[in-house]
């Protein structure tokens, strides 16, 4: 039986522009490029330099950190895009797999399979490093752990029913104190009962929740984000 290869990985995003731009910048010839990446482990020769910036190769991941340290410039500019994978945050960070694993407190295996997959499972303690170790906003945390329609349910379970129940179960997805998760989760279900009450001819204003933009009712996500912002989180939302 065949074994089932793992899922190809897309490259680095990177922008040709950019590194054309950050060495134009410099005042550097390729030839000195591939000089100042030889210091940071990387041997190339002067055509890959081209070649990335003509577009025509791509930049493996050591080669793009070194690339970024050689034009003195934060990866993250030289992607062209704002990160939006794990993998990505953690390049943009100048990390590799084996580095970043040890500091988030997770076996090698582990970390390079949430890479591979996109999915995380390590615990509250592994979730918050990763966070502070990648240096993620809460948002960005939950979108490249795979937890977004998650903590859209909870969230919905939490306005239909009591939201004690979810509090730790969301501190999984949000590593936030409990007590500033209970605070917004509380608001959050009175804001959407006094809203349905006031829908359905009650007495009472419509709550933040409820107010129209554009004729829409602002998402639950939305709300949820927008609370937590004005909470003083250890992470920042």
């Amino acid at each position: 039986m065949r074994r089932r290869q793992p899922p190809a990985v897309p490259p680095v995003p990177f922008s040709p522009a950019a590194a054309r731009a950050h060495r134009a910048g410099l005042g550097l010839t390729p030839e000195q490029v591939v000089e100042g990446m030889a210091a940071h482990g990387v041997r190339l020769v002067p055509a890959h330099v081209l070649g990335w910036e003509g577009g025509e190769l791509r930049p493996a991941e050591e080669e793009f950190i070194a690339l970024a340290r050689a034009l003195w410039c934060p990866p993250a500019q030289l992607m062209g895009v704002r990160p939006a994978r794990l993998r990505d945050f953690r390049v943009a960070r100048e990390l590799g797999q084996e580095n970043a694993a040890r500091r988030i407190g997770m076996p090698l295996p582990h970390y390079q399979r949430a890479e591979a997959t996109d999915r995380w499972d390590g615990d509250e303690e592994q979730t918050h490093a990763l966070a502070r170790v990648l240096g993620l906003t809460l948002r960005e945390l939950v979108a490249v752990t795979g937890r977004r329609d998650e903590l859209d349910q909870r969230l919905r379970q939490c306005v239909d029913g009591r939201w004690q129940a979810q509090v730790r179960a969301i501190g999984r997805i949000v590593p936030v104190h409990e007590e500033d998760l209970a605070a917004v989760l509380a608001v959050l279900q009175n804001e959407n009962q006094v809203s349905s009450h006031w829908g359905a001819g009650s007495w009472g204003s419509p709550a933040p929740a409820a107010r129209h933009s554009a004729g829409r009712e602002q998402p639950l996500d939305e709300r949820f984000w927008e609370l937590l912002g004005r909470r003083d989180t250890e992470i920042p939302v």
